[in-house]
């Protein structure tokens, strides 16, 4: 049963990111058709609401792409280079996945709004163009998908390790005078 609660989450999670980056492509589509004009290195261009509302929402979806990963993957802490070479190799994935699906939330969300406020103002706005930022975020949504679907298996993975090896350590613990068990030292 766990088996395929893990499947449904990673499916859930790749099908947000794939409609988010969808719609950071389609907004990218709808701006394209607006009326340009360049002259040198500025651009005029008339906004487009329909491109507003597919990168807004392409935003958010990814925020909640983001948030169903970390919510049900729970948490891999890492403090410190040394506890990073100790652990697991599960572990060291899922810590260096999370990292990744971080940096991918972080460019992706920034290049979405960036595109989907310039599209926000009801006239004619002149300045430096904001070219393809709308398309470019919709693809940082794909590989997002990929690095929180690799960061949900290897989380889990590395906390069912984890369990296991409690689980273990507190079998093997020798049994005190109380019908306790002992716990053991921990060894540097």
């Amino acid at each position: 049963m766990a088996g395929m609660k893990g499947i449904l989450v990673c499916i859930l999670i790749v099908i947000i990111d794939i409609v988010a980056g969808i719609l950071g492509i389609e907004a990218q589509v709808a701006q394209n058709k607006s009326k340009h004009l360049r002259v040198f290195i500025f651009e005029c261009k008339e906004p487009v609401h329909e491109a507003y509302r597919l990168g807004l929402a392409a935003a958010i979806l990814l925020l909640v792409a983001h948030a169903i990963t970390n919510l049900l993957g729970g948490c891999v802490c890492v403090c410190s280079t040394e506890e990073f070479s100790r652990s697991s190799a599960n572990k060291q994935m899922a810590a260096s996945t999370l990292l990744a699906s971080w940096i991918a939330l972080v460019v992706g969300f920034i290049m979405l709004i960036t595109g989907a406020m310039a599209n926000a103002k009801s006239k004619t706005s002149c300045g430096l163009p904001h070219r393809h930022l709308l398309s470019i975020g919709g693809i940082v949504c794909f590989i997002h998908g990929v690095f929180c679907v690799a960061y949900y298996v290897t989380a889990t993975a590395a906390s069912s390790e984890g369990e296991r090896k409690m689980t273990r350590d507190v079998g093997n613990a020798p049994p005190t005078t109380d019908g306790g068990v002992k716990p053991q030292a921990s060894q540097p």
